[in-house]
């Protein structure tokens, strides 16, 4: 089972969740009543959709981690799943996006995602975890 299948898995449980495909058209996503939640665009790589100022709350404690990807500007966040923790780092990231969307429909058109505007190149050690 890879990570995203894991991932997938897992996050099926949540009620707040139904599965579908991106609305960017490479991949599936999970999306609440308003909005994508979390795009799944390869076995390893994930978009998933907060608010700015859900970004910036996290921001310090995100930047530290090899699995994050941030696009200035942009309300996704790019998480890059090379192991176990990367999972549960998606997973706590999910649950404060659903918080960040919950009750507020999205202001104007859907935002992209970060498909094709974040290059993730591998880890030392990627998938030994």
């Amino acid at each position: 089972m890879t990570l995203v299948q894991r991932a997938l898995e897992r996050l099926h449980a949540w009620p707040d969740l139904a599965e579908g495909p991106a609305s960017c058209g490479t991949g599936r996503a999970l999306r609440s009543v308003h909005d994508d939640i979390v795009h799944f665009h390869s076995e390893r790589d994930a978009d998933l959709h907060l608010t700015l100022d859900a970004i910036r709350r996290v921001h310090q404690g995100l930047g530290g981690s090899s699995a994050i990807r941030l696009v200035p500007g942009s309300r996704w966040v790019t998480v890059h799943l090379d192991c176990d923790t990367d999972v549960d780092l998606l997973l706590s990231l999910v649950s404060i996006a659903l918080q960040a969307h919950q009750g507020t429909p999205a202001a104007g058109p859907p935002s992209e995602c970060n498909l094709h505007r974040v290059t993730v190149l591998p880890r030392d050690g990627a998938g030994a975890g």
